[in-house]
């Protein structure tokens, strides 16, 4: 691989880690007994039964944003591993070079093109 297009790759992820850290900060508080957890932030708006309605919504939204935040940024995590290891841009599954496109357009890929779509098809 283009040691450019890697470096672009890299800071790319990097920006976008910088950025979902940013967002779990909004939805969530840290978890003090679980070291680099987090945990929905519940709302306090009131004590009326419009409040309770509004805080369990906004508590079930900030539920789902922390799942997929976080679900991103292991994936990011990974990526960023495999480039300091030198096994990025390498398929888990055939060992083989993912393109370069497919990098770009996803660069949490782990997965050839062909590899993925011989999983889906499976599911």
């Amino acid at each position: 691989m283009d040691k450019q297009i890697l470096e672009k790759i890299k800071q790319d992820l990097i920006e976008q880690k910088e950025k979902i850290l940013q967002d779990l900060n909004i939805v969530t508080e840290k978890d003090e007994h679980e070291k680099d957890e987090h945990r929905a932030k519940f709302p306090n708006l009131g004590d009326k039964p419009d409040d309770n309605v509004q805080e369990i919504d906004e508590y079930t939204t900030n539920v789902a944003t922390e799942r997929i935040l976080e679900s991103s940024l292991r994936d990011i995590d990974s990526a960023l591993k495999r480039i300091e290891d030198g096994t990025y841009g390498i398929c888990k599954y055939c060992k083989k070079e993912i393109s370069e496109k497919r990098l770009l357009i996803r660069p949490v890929a782990s997965a050839c093109v062909e590899c993925k779509e011989k999983l889906q098809s499976i599911s």
